[in-house]
């Protein structure tokens, strides 16, 4: 089993001093389940490099979720959000499954991408599994299926949620409200309560509300692997 985990190389709020970047644990956490459970794990950026990490994600030992002081302390990990390779340098033939954790910078630099809608495409159409959480499904915006229309069409998504954008403060401050873009794609949008743990499978795609999903995600990206 292998699984390629790619990550926002954007590191502020839009052209604010607000630094931004990978909510940690959303990586932290399925890396583990992942890795545990015997995967092979490759981790690449949008434009590779150092992978900028949201402060806001990090506290002082002790007080993180117990995956995110376990890749503090593992160098190899940390090796590998240290100089990552760019997504131009990757293939989906090479994995099982593609995973992209969130954080707000995943807003503005995965959208758009014409690297990364190719290669989710191209997953897709290999029989990938395609998984994301939070604002991870940012990066599903380009993706498309085989019979070129969005990859989230007619299929059940969730995501970060217009209400928590809100509750978090940043409605104003994000290019496009997330749930309101997956809705506009034609998926059917499903979501629970704001911030607490949701996360929904359909065939090969899996999808997380926030980052209190991450650990639901990566289960169910488990299963449709092995599936």
């Amino acid at each position: 089993m292998k699984i390629l985990i790619i990550l926002t190389s954007h590191d502020r709020i839009g052209d604010s001093e607000r630094k931004t970047g990978l909510w940690f644990e959303e990586l932290t956490t399925p890396y583990y389940m992942f890795r545990d459970a015997g995967a092979e794990l490759d981790i690449a950026s949008v434009a590779g490099g150092q992978v900028p990490v949201d402060p806001h994600s990090i506290e002082e030992a002790g007080k993180n979720a117990a995956s995110v002081d376990r890749f503090l302390a593992d160098a190899a990990a940390m090796a590998k959000i240290t100089s990552s390779p760019a997504i131009a340098n990757v293939r989906a033939d090479d994995y099982d499954a593609v995973f992209l954790p969130g954080g707000h910078g995943t807003m503005w630099d995965m959208p758009d991408n014409v690297t990364l809608g190719a290669l989710l495409s191209d997953a897709w159409a290999k029989g990938k599994v395609v998984a994301a959480v939070c604002h991870g499904p940012a990066g599903l915006v380009s993706a498309k299926d085989q019979a070129g229309q969005p990859l989230v069409s007619g299929r059940t998504v969730s995501a970060f949620t217009n209400e928590e954008e809100e509750m978090a403060g940043l409605t104003q401050q994000v290019p496009f409200l997330l749930e309101t873009r997956i809705r506009d794609l034609g998926a059917h949008y499903e979501s629970g309560p704001a911030f607490q743990p949701f996360a929904r499978r359909d065939g090969k795609l899996v999808t997380g509300q926030n980052p209190q999903s991450s650990e639901e995600v990566a289960r169910l990206v488990l299963e449709a692997v092995r599936g």
